[in-house]
């Protein structure tokens, strides 16, 4: 069954029930026990390198070694759909990998589940934790068990399987057919692979990682604390599923770029440009760049206006010339688009693009898909304006000419607008974009 196949078969059968106001770090509505395809991410708390540490001489070639505690890990993610199979949990692993600090799952849910798929996440988590105190203990006094350095992954047995998480290691039969390679991970949704760039990792040699083991004394668990439990991802539009699997194999590549190229994957909070202040990721030298040009067209724009409007930016930019855009419109996208596919350097202003300050994420926030690859290479700057950006007095009075231009030429009396209104916010994000022209 193709891709989009799948998704809209499991789609069908994860109806939405009404709303639960309990359910409130969940989707409101959804029906958690049903059929469909989800992407969970589970991260080690303080984002700790527990699992091993990446490794490679070049992006193409970075794979995660995983050390014996990540190899009971991936064993059991193995083990998954069959252990719970016996428990009536018709699942399927369709992607699944162990980064040095957290880990990635891509599960479909094949028939109506017993529980919901909360409990299987749940059930996982618990197990690996169990697994932890199994091999380093539980107390500040891990730090100098050893286990039994000799047993690795392959050896180890415990009890692993028959905990919460009732998931034992299987060496690599998940029910959905797919082995994987427990040392060519990928899918790092943020991770850094070390805590401070210098190969803090959990050891190899059995020993329990020094500082985890403080951690964990004080919280019991190897997981970041969330009231949500884990974070997820329903996979709801056909082309999504694919996408998320090739997301999830690219990561030790992606992570490997990030790791070697810091500078351009970091969160400036307070970046001042023609007086106004950004939240910015990637090449703040494209804001000097001498030549510039903003991509503005309307949504009403036919497709010979924004072809003939990209034939001139692409020439353009051939020459030399930097581009802004807010990306709004289907034509402003187009033409971002093909601008970051060919190479040529972009400023994308956004909404609310980035992490909130002091939120969990901000440590490890990176830019998705494309513009992760563009950002790797130099290629782009993405600004998102402060709050009192948008209410600069210069902004909010450009913004209401451009209105008030706007529903002149349509023959409508002008209405101010709130500052607050997502019209307002996207409007000024082109006025911006011209501002910085005169930078």
């Amino acid at each position: 069954m193709k891709d989009k196949d799948v998704v809209a078969a499991t789609i069908q059968q994860g109806k939405r029930k009404p709303a639960d106001p309990m359910r409130h770090h969940r989707e409101n509505g959804w029906d958690y026990k049903g059929r469909a395809i989800y992407h969970f991410t589970l991260p080690v708390e303080e984002r700790y390198p527990l699992f091993g540490v990446l490794e490679g001489e070049r992006a193409e070639t970075a794979f995660v070694r995983l050390n014996p505690f990540g190899r009971r890990v991936y064993q059991m993610l193995c083990g998954l759909a069959q252990f719970y199979a016996g428990k009536g949990f018709a699942l399927k692993v369709l992607a699944q990998k162990v980064m040095p600090d957290h880990v990635h799952l891509v599960v479909q849910v094949l028939e109506p589940l017993p529980q919901s798929i909360g409990a299987v996440v749940r059930g996982f988590k618990s197990g690996c934790t169990k697994v932890y105190k199994e091999m380093y203990g539980s107390g500040e006094n891990a730090a100098g068990v050893h286990g039994d350095g000799g047993r690795d992954a392959a050896g180890v047995h415990g009890d692993g399987g028959r905990d919460a998480a009732g998931v034992h290691g299987d060496g690599g039969r998940d029910g959905s057919g797919m082995h994987g390679n427990g040392e060519e991970n990928d899918t790092g949704m943020h991770g850094d692979g070390g805590r401070d760039g210098t190969g803090v990792h959990g050891n190899d040699d059995g020993k329990a990682p020094v500082h985890f083991a403080r951690i964990f004394a004080r919280r019991g668990s190897i997981w970041e604390q969330d009231a949500a439990y884990y974070h997820e991802r329903i996979l709801h539009a056909p082309g999504q599923l694919r996408r998320m699997i090739d997301y999830v194999k690219d990561n030790p590549r992606r992570l490997w770029i990030k790791n070697h190229n810091p500078e351009l994957f970091r969160l400036h909070r307070r970046t001042e440009a023609a007086g106004l202040s950004f939240t910015s990721m990637g090449n703040h030298f494209l804001l000097d760049w001498p030549d510039k040009q903003v991509v503005e067209m309307s949504r009403s724009a036919t497709n010979e206006e924004v072809q003939e409007r990209l034939r001139i930016v692409l020439a353009a930019a051939h020459n030399g010339t930097v581009t802004y855009t807010a990306a709004i419109s289907k034509g402003e996208q187009l033409i971002a688009r093909t601008l970051r596919e060919q190479g040529y350097p972009l400023v994308v202003l956004l909404n609310d693009g980035f992490p909130k300050e002091g939120t969990p994420h901000e440590r490890y926030y990176k830019p998705g898909g494309v513009y992760f690859e563009a950002c790797s290479r130099g290629q782009l700057l993405l600004l998102e304006p402060t709050e009192q950006t948008f209410f600069d007095a210069d902004i909010q009075a450009a913004v209401e000419e451009t209105l008030r231009r706007k529903a002149e030429a349509r023959h409508y009396a002008y209405t101010p607008i709130p500052l607050t209104a997502q019209r307002y916010r996207f409007v000024a994000l082109n006025e911006m974009a011209k501002r910085l022209l005169q930078k």
